[in-house]
């Protein structure tokens, strides 16, 4: 009888840590998903500013 409370007891361990490492992956894909996202929206902002400094420095140019 022992025996089954025992193995009871450490299936119901054996599902936390599966849960833990399931939340674990999740966490790390999520994080690098973000980290992918917020560097391509970086580059966009870079490029359009680029091009805003571009346009505004050739308009200056043609006025002087």
């Amino acid at each position: 009888m022992k025996f089954l409370i025992r193995l009871k007891s450490q299936k119901g361990a054996m599902d936390k840590i599966i849960v833990t490492l399931l939340l674990v992956v999740i966490s790390v894909i999520g994080i690098i998903g973000i980290e992918q996202w917020s560097s391509s929206k970086k580059n966009e902002t870079l490029d359009k500013a680029n091009t805003t400094i571009t346009n505004v420095l050739t308009e200056i140019n043609s006025n002087n």
